[in-house]
């Protein structure tokens, strides 16, 4: 990405490693992605590619096409 500041508040963006959380209906998966993050507002900046692969993979959990993730556990609800 070629973003010097972050476009909310103009503060200074860093590349790091962060994990996304990502929901299709009832499933969700975790994906660590490189991101641009403004050190004032805390604010992410994902690329085209990143963002497209997040549509993917909500698409994929939404049809329950999780073959390929790996499994981490099991989530509940608790009223």
């Amino acid at each position: 990405m070629n973003v010097d500041q972050c476009p909310l508040c103009s503060g200074e963006l860093v590349e790091k490693n962060m994990q996304k959380l990502l929901r299709g209906e009832i499933h969700m998966a975790i994906v660590s992605v490189k991101a641009e993050v403004c050190l004032q507002c805390g604010d992410r900046l994902y690329s085209e590619k990143t963002v497209r692969r997040f549509e993917d993979i909500r698409a994929k959990l939404k049809n329950q096409q999780t073959e390929e993730f790996i499994p981490l556990g099991r989530s509940f609800q608790i009223s």
